[in-house]
């Protein structure tokens, strides 16, 4: 049986910390410097792989005193950061839940905040399985988390198709002989599905 796996944000949520700092930080360059110097992705990166999230704000807090409200915001309000869904993507995984398709996600996000999103959006329930980087101490596009995906859900490469919205964990995926595509949007992923025969058109 074919089944497909789907990144998180940028994917199935619409997931960008400029949601919340436009409201928190209004003047673009002092936003702009505090996502790229005080909290950047890299940081973010850490918290995927496991980092503990009152250390790294405490960290961040010593570090830049002056933000430590709004570095501390992060953590507390981090549900702002999500717009919400992105637009089609909920319709596409009920086509193929109704088709028997099994549906997986292989994110890189804390082991929190994967707990928290999934309370907070029951779509994620219809989900299979997940392999979330906070977990597994490993974040993609390294090697082991894609064979911790095939390993535990018992996937066929070649019968599983992933959709990831950076081309480094689609790159990633194909080494291992996955099905991958970047994600564009839910009209394309869906003409993509159709395709390999996974939904009507």
């Amino acid at each position: 049986m074919h089944a497909t796996v789907f990144d998180l944000g940028g994917v199935l949520l619409d997931w960008d910390p400029e949601y919340l700092y436009a409201s928190l930080i209004p003047d673009e360059d002092e936003r702009r410097y505090f996502l790229t110097e005080v909290c950047p992705r890299e940081w973010n990166a850490e918290l995927d792989v496991g980092r503990d999230w009152a250390e790294a704000i405490a960290e961040r807090a010593e570090r830049f005193p002056a933000y430590a409200e709004l570095i501390a915001a992060y953590h507390r309000r981090w549900d702002e950061m999500i717009a919400g869904p992105i637009p089609g993507m909920v319709e596409v995984l009920d086509e193929l839940r109704l088709a028997g398709v099994p549906l997986y996600v292989l994110s890189n996000i804390s082991a929190a905040k994967w707990r928290d999103a999934v309370a907070r959006w029951g779509f994620l329930d219809r989900l299979r399985g997940a392999v979330v980087s906070g977990q597994e101490g490993v974040v993609k596009p390294d090697p082991s988390i894609y064979r911790t995906l095939l390993e535990r859900y018992e996937l066929e490469p070649e019968r599983t198709f992933f959709t990831d919205d950076l081309p480094g964990n689609v790159a990633a995926a194909r080494a291992w002989g996955i099905d991958a595509e970047q994600f564009v949007d839910a009209a394309t992923l869906r003409g993509q599905l159709v395709d390999r025969g996974l939904l009507r058109g």
